[in-house]
């Protein structure tokens, strides 16, 4: 089990919450009763487009 005890550490383990968040979305599930992660991921990350190319974008960001 590893601990997240940093806030860079926290933020990029939230970053790859929300990327398979918006993974599931794209199969038809929703997550929360509130924002959508895509919705958080388009504003906090500033991306555009579908849901698909948002998370190609978000996740050839992650990767680098």
């Amino acid at each position: 089990m590893q601990v997240y005890d940093t806030p860079e550490a926290i933020e990029a383990y939230r970053q790859r919450v929300l990327l398979k968040g918006l993974e599931a979305e794209l199969r038809g599930m929703k997550l929360s009763r509130g924002r959508s992660c895509y919705s958080i991921i388009k504003e906090e990350f500033g991306l555009k487009g579908s849901k698909q190319k948002v998370y190609d974008q978000l996740k050839k960001a992650l990767t680098k």
